[in-house]
């Protein structure tokens, strides 16, 4: 996909992944709305919020708008893609990143699992099926999933949040069936190994991160993901596997598996 002119919307782009994703499709001449709950006027524990993202994008050059997105709200989520069309025309790219997570297993509150549930995947798909219309009008478009590798396997306190990611896979899986005459790919892009986002950091309190990728690593690793033809759908890749197959994101470095513990994809 030639990605110059288009539009993109990035979910939980205040920080860490998410920002990365959104600055680096903005440098390849991307409109790009920065969805997120943390702003300059309602910031949150963590540093980072779209306000400062989208600052980021425009000092640089490029064209990018805050929408202020509460992901356990339907209503928002429509929004957030609503907002983007009457800004930029249309929605070409969907990159659904945003996730959060609460320690605890078996006895979790259920409050607490709902929300995960309809942060990490519920979201998810209101905002696949907002962006549809759209992408159909413009002829096709791009919608990536990032996952964890807590999908595939257990960590301790991880139980609801690895259970949303699973989920979110076999919504990528489906998602690319139903899509693929449209010309709209989907794609789950998997982190599976240690990234250095402040979500990561603060949930790992006490370990060295020194050897940790940079959260624009992983974006590059998504970028990759957009650029491809529509017929690259149903993937769900991971990092590791994309870096030594193809040569991307460092070419093969850091593809051990993580340990429990270092698996918090939060954006």
């Amino acid at each position: 996909m030639d990605l110059g002119g288009k539009v993109a919307i990035v979910t939980g782009a205040s920080r860490g992944v998410g920002a990365a994703t959104a600055v680096a499709l903005a440098a390849e001449g991307m409109r790009v709305a920065c969805a997120a709950r943390a702003t300059d006027d309602a910031p949150l524990r963590l540093p980072g919020t779209i306000d400062a993202t989208v600052r980021r994008i425009t000092d640089a050059g490029g064209d990018a708008i805050a929408v202020p997105t509460n992901l356990a709200n339907d209503d928002d989520v429509e929004s957030m893609v609503d907002q983007a069309v009457d800004a930029f025309g249309g929605v070409d790219v969907l990159v659904n990143n945003a996730a959060i997570t609460f320690p605890g297993d078996l006895e979790l509150e259920m409050k607490r699992f709902d929300l995960t549930m309809n942060v990490d995947l519920r979201a998810p798909l209101l905002a696949i099926r907002a962006a549809l219309p759209s992408m159909r009008a413009r002829g096709g478009g791009r919608i990536v999933n990032v996952s964890s590798a807590a999908a595939l396997n257990y960590y301790p306190g991880l139980m609801a949040y690895g259970m949303a990611k699973i989920a979110l896979e076999h919504l990528t899986a489906a998602a690319a069936e139903q899509l693929r005459h449209d010309a709209i790919a989907v794609n789950t892009f998997r982190i599976d190994v240690p990234v250095a986002s402040e979500g990561f950091v603060a949930n790992t309190p006490g370990q060295d991160h020194s050897s940790w990728e940079p959260s624009e690593i992983a974006a590059e690793g998504i970028i990759w993901m957009v650029r491809q033809p529509d017929s690259y759908s149903g993937h769900n890749d991971s990092m590791a596997a994309l870096r030594a197959e193809h040569g991307i994101m460092g070419g093969g470095r850091g593809t051990t598996a993580m340990a429990p513990g270092t698996d918090l994809h939060l954006g």
